[in-house]
């Protein structure tokens, strides 16, 4: 089980707002942050009345510069202290590029990758000066392999994300762990409105459920749920495109 505190970002809905339920019910104590306050503080009265955990929560767009960093240190003010950060902010828009679309495409790149790193500026300033914590990044399967039309932005910011963790990672700073999760086809609000039904679709709860375990174990990166994605993700790297296409 664990203890200390998380913070984890766009948590107020999707596999964020499940990763907190899931987090509080291990013994975390919980930072939250989203655009959406009102589902955040719905979600936190939830968790508290549930567990009995402490739940902090702040207003953040990540796409704010000054925003995230000053959101970061009032957390470790009030908490004395972060232990986990979990960059999990992210859009799904998208569109094929060329198409009329740069708006969608755009404000997935500011939120999905300068939005990130943002997140790691601000939490490794934290964990840089108190010598420890836990910086995870939540990526893709898709940012194993360039995918085509609505998914090319939105691989290329999560193959992004990636690099950044495995970057920081080969920097071995002093009492610092770095993991990046791959999620497979997990239902979320991101995804709900594809309607036909997806090969390896798991559900919410058992999705985050082995995003949970993997960042528990501060593993350097994992492909979860880890049947089918690690032997996909092993194939992905290796497969020619023609066939990578079909997964997007």
């Amino acid at each position: 089980m664990g203890s200390g505190t998380v913070v984890i970002t766009g948590a107020s809905a999707g596999l964020g707002a499940e990763m907190a339920r899931q987090f509080a019910a291990r013994g975390w104590d919980l930072a939250l942050c989203a655009r959406r306050t009102d589902r955040l503080d719905a979600l936190a009265a939830e968790i508290r009345e549930r567990t009995g955990r402490r739940v902090e929560t702040a207003a953040l767009d990540v796409t704010d510069a000054d925003a995230v960093p000053a959101v970061f240190r009032r957390f470790d003010e009030a908490f004395g202290g972060l232990d986990r950060v979990v960059v999990n902010a992210g859009l799904g828009k998208g569109a094929p590029l060329g198409t009329g679309r740069a708006d969608a495409n755009r404000e997935t790149a500011m939120t999905n990758f300068v939005g990130a790193l943002a997140q790691c500026e601000a939490a490794l300033e934290v964990f840089r000066r108190q010598q420890r914590g836990h910086l995870v990044l939540v990526s893709s399967m898709s940012a194993l392999r360039g995918m085509r039309r609505s998914m090319t932005t939105y691989a290329a910011t999560k193959a992004g994300v990636a690099a950044l963790a495995e970057g920081l990672r080969s920097e071995r700073i002093p009492g610092v762990d770095v993991s990046v999760v791959y999620p497979g086809y997990i239902r979320s609000e991101m995804n709900e409105h594809v309607q036909q039904a997806t090969r390896f679709m798991v559900d919410t709860e058992t999705g985050v459920r082995a995003m949970v375990r993997a960042i528990e174990a501060r593993k350097a990166k994992a492909y979860v749920p880890a049947w089918p994605w690690v032997p996909i993700g092993v194939a992905m790297r290796v497969l020619p495109l023609s066939v990578v296409r079909k997964l997007s």
